[in-house]
């Protein structure tokens, strides 16, 4: 059965037991500091586990996409080095919502799996939950008990709280879980071993494909569990093994899902799968890892310098790694295997198919600029061997370390190239550098979470700022400590809030919140430093509480909660400015431009879009021009509330991407630019003022970025600008334009320039005649070993301009400039060829007097290190190298 083919029949099934199909949620997390990426399908439905929010649907069912790179479920390691882990993977789902249980649930699934897909029973084997004293848990009888009116008992295998109890994080909505096991083995080995005592054992053929967990606790941060308002049931089968089970395979990886992505990888590097077990794992890891890539980058998360962006850009650098370490791809090779992913998952995960340029753009920029890392990481490994070699058999630890944190190169390739040598480096070393590193990353980034602790037990409204900037009959309904980087703050959740949570790339909102005057006894106000969205819950942010939380008796009255009006209306006037630069954009280059990304603040906004080329001044003055065009015609703002998607669409409405949307929507207008939209926007274009774009640059392979200032912002900045002209007009003492003056300057500047490196070739010339008179003739090379009060140009140009007059000379010039020492080295390209020399060697050789290092080409090479008054020790040492050729 084809893997688009069983995909559909599993939803239809569950479609026939009245559950609704629901979309995929994007792989990237947005609103959930406990993750970085989707790792279960049940993530997007943790407001509902948690009674946050309620569900449109009691029965739901889908395909999520999942990441397990990272935090508790991180499979990464064992990729491509089994036949059945990924990173990226689809989670084949089904839930219920405070309405079916255990019983259903069960039947369910069985029912799925040996009546519609005619799997043996006699394969199967299930695993309960058999307890845990440390969290207070007896065994899951009825579990075991709803089981054993389905198969026999020796098939009930007992699990532990590792296996058998299902955790989304180090806090979250848990509970125990069933799972459903397959032994694919043979009839012989099955008879030979019993499967139930392979489960859970890591058996490459006796595996996990459904886990069903029944959602009815809560982790909380001190480690205990509180039971939830209501139980649920959330299951979760593997795509990828169900086709692995489905097609008769031994490993996911031989099923339709992955075979044309295995076939390009052959063809592009010439390397058959199947031929060996090491380049079979590479070529694995290859085609795990794209998948993973692409569908994080069509969900708006780009390679970056840190978070969930870092991951990515980690996940790729290890597929770029395999793929040159095992099947010598020399090249950008992975954005190949674009369309191939775009095409597969068209019907069911069309955002690939949509995005396949940029998709392509990005990671061929990634993969060629970690090229060039591999490159210079490796000539540095070179220069480390050699610098070393001779002297030792394993190489510091921090030295690898080094070349993996400053150029990005994976220690190990650094051991497999060393081991070529019949080198190695002291691990013990690198890992305590590595755990350094991890400390400092993780004292800086820790956030830690405290338990919420429950004031009122009111109903939530949530967001009511779009028509009012403060409310005064507010309620505290719960609160809780957090700690970041060793700051304590607090979290506060009211019933109803005017301030607007960060979100849509907007800012959130700071103010006050103000006591109930006739119980505060003059209790001064709480500063909220900035609002936050979390699992749809409004967060308000306050760094200094001096109110008693938990003793306080008007928190069961009216607060006040007012918002910093003038931060809100600066912002409100860069968020609309957005709508009508996002709007313009697409009249002036057209429809391929898509939101990727905005910032926006009260100081000034970001825009991110796709486009494939630089703006030049001229388009960005026009765009400038008809934006501005748009405020002083005093378009008004209209806004549609609670529409469908549907009627969203029909009325043109732009959905930006990356964004999830619910059921319904609202709609943001100004005259025909028609956007989805929950930020806070001004009543009219007119408030915003002006408009003045102080920026356009790239920040990836086909995104670019415009940055703009509005309102005060832009006026200051003009002014600025003024100022600074009429400054420059007393300067050049003219009260017109300044541009005929300036061009004076810069043509008078250019002859002296021109008259300066006159003199300084003449005298440099002069300085070559006088250093012809220092060069030794040691053997058959033409050696001149001096240091000099000179430029380092200059330098290197002395150097070159011997190398290219004589065809054996061998130059080491040295000079102190500043507090730095600075060494060139020289060769005749004829001792490069006929005496195996290096000019890159012997700098790094002779480096150490100076405790510096250095690097370069066969022929010419520089090292810097600590000023040196003597530099008798480099010469000499270079003068016997000479003398032992």
């Amino acid at each position: 059965m084809k893997s688009i083919e069983l995909r559909k029949q599993f939803i239809n099934f569950f479609k026939s037991k009245k559950h609704k199909l629901t979309p995929s949620s994007s792989i990237v997390v947005s609103d959930d500091p406990t993750l970085l990426f989707v790792n279960a399908g049940m993530n997007q439905f943790k407001d509902i586990f948690l009674g946050n929010s309620d569900p449109t649907n009691f029965r739901v069912v889908n395909s999520q996409k999942c990441l397990r790179v990272s935090g508790k479920h991180n499979d990464l390691e064992e990729v491509g080095h089994d036949t059945y882990h990924h990173t990226m993977f689809e989670m084949l789902g089904n839930w219920s919502f405070g309405d079916y249980f255990k019983k259903e649930a069960i039947y369910f699934a069985w029912e799925f799996l040996t009546k519609e897909l005619q799997i043996p029973e006699e394969r199967l084997c299930v695993s309960f939950f058999q307890g845990d004293v440390k969290d207070n848990l007896l065994e899951d009888d009825e579990t075991k008990n709803i089981w054993t009116n389905i198969i026999a008992r020796d098939k009930l295998v007992p699990g532990s709280k590792k296996d058998n109890f299902w955790e989304m994080g180090k806090i979250g909505p848990c509970g125990p879980c069933t799972e459903i096991h397959i032994d694919l083995r043979s009839d012989i080995e099955r008879s030979k071993t019993p499967t139930q005592s392979l489960i859970n054992k890591d058996h490459p053929e006796v595996i996990e494909i459904w886990n069903i967990v029944f959602i009815e606790f809560n982790r909380k941060e001190d480690n205990s569990l509180e039971s939830l308002p209501n139980k649920h049931v959330d299951t979760g089968m593997g795509f990828e093994r169900l086709c692995m089970v489905m097609q008769n395979k031994k490993s996911t990886y031989d099923t339709d899902i992955f075979l044309d992505l295995i076939e390009k990888v052959s063809n592009i590097s010439g390397v058959n799968y199947r031929d060996k077990e090491s380049t079979d794992i590479a070529i694995r890891v290859v085609v795990d890892h794209v998948r993973a890539i692409v569908f994080s980058i069509s969900d708006g998360q780009f390679p970056g310098n840190n978070g969930a962006g870092y991951v990515i850009r980690r996940i790729l650098r290890r597929a770029v790694r395999y793929g040159y370490t095992y099947l010598n791809i020399k090249e950008p090779f992975l954005y190949q295997l674009v369309p191939l992913l775009g095409n597969q998952f068209q019907s069911i995960f069309p955002e690939i198919q949509s995005q396949i340029s940029l998709i392509q753009d990005v990671i061929k920029e990634e993969e060629r600029a970690f090229f060039n890392t591999l490159g210079k990481g490796i000539d540095l490994i070179n220069n480390l061997i050699n610098s070393l070699k001779k002297s030792r058999q394993v190489i510091d630890g921090s030295n690898v370390f080094e070349l993996y944190d400053t150029y990005g190169f994976p220690p190990d390739l650094t051991a497999l190239i060393l081991k070529e040598q019949g080198l190695s480096y002291n691990q013990s070393q690198f890992n305590a550098c590595m755990e350094k590193q991890k400390n400092r990353s993780r004292s800086a980034s820790e956030i830690l979470l405290g338990d919420w602790i429950q004031v009122n037990d009111s109903s939530i409204d949530g967001f009511v700022g779009y028509d009012s900037y403060m409310v005064d009959d507010a309620i505290l309904i719960k609160y809780r400590k957090i700690e970041i980087k060793g700051e304590k703050k607090f979290h506060l959740v009211f019933n109803k809030t005017p301030f607007y949570p960060q979100g849509g790339g907007q800012i959130g909102d700071s103010g006050f919140i103000y006591a109930d005057s006739e119980n505060s006894d003059n209790i001064d106000p709480l500063f909220v430093l900035d609002t936050k969205k979390e699992n749809n819950i409004i967060i308000h942010v306050v760094q200094k509480m001096h109110w008693k939380l938990d003793k306080t008796p008007f928190f069961s009255t009216g607060l006040t909660l007012k918002i910093d009006i003038n931060k809100r209306k600066l912002t409100s006037r860069n968020h609309s400015a957005t709508h009508l630069l996002h709007h313009i954009l697409r009249i002036v280059f057209g429809n391929h431009i898509e939101q990727r990304g905005s910032y926006v603040s009260h100081d000034y906004f970001r825009f991110d879009f796709t486009h494939y080329e630089k703006i030049n001044n001229q388009d960005l003055i026009k765009i400038e021009n008809e934006i501005n065009s748009f405020i002083v015609q005093g378009i008004p703002f209209d806004e549609f509330r609670d529409l469908s998607i549907k009627e969203a669409k029909n009325m043109g409405a732009i959905a930006l991407f990356g964004e999830k949307y619910g059921d319904l929507v609202r709609v943001v207008k100004f005259g025909d630019s028609i956007e989805l939209c929950g930020g806070t926007h001004v009543i009219n274009t007119s408030e915003i003022g002006i408009v003045k774009i102080v920026s356009e640059s790239s920040i990836a392979s086909g995104v670019r970025r415009i940055e703009v200032l509005t309102s005060l912002g832009a006026i200051n900045f003009l002014n600025k600008i003024s100022v600074d002209l009429e400054e420059a007009q007393t300067i050049l003492k003219t009260s017109g334009s300044i541009i005929p003056a300036l061009k004076k300057i810069i043509i008078k500047n250019k002859e002296l320039i021109d008259i300066a490196n006159n003199a300084e070739k003449n005298e440099l010339h002069n300085l070559i005649l006088d250093l012809e008179k220092d060069v030794k003739d040691i053997g058959d090379c033409k050696v001149l070993l001096k240091e000099l009060d000179i430029s380092i140009p200059n330098m290197k140009n002395i150097c070159f301009s011997f190398i290219e007059k004589y065809d054996n000379a061998l130059l080491a010039l040295a000079t102190n400039t500043g507090n730095k020492a600075i060494i060139n080295i020289a060769l005749s390209k004829s001792l490069v060829k006929n005496k195996n020399l290096n000019a890159s060697h012997i700098v790094n050789q002779v480096s150490k007097h100076i405790n510096g290092r250095g690097g370069g080409q066969p022929f010419f090479a520089v090292a810097s290190g600590v000023s040196s008054s003597d530099f008798s020790k480099v010469f000499s040492e270079i003068e016997n190298l000479i003398k032992g050729l």
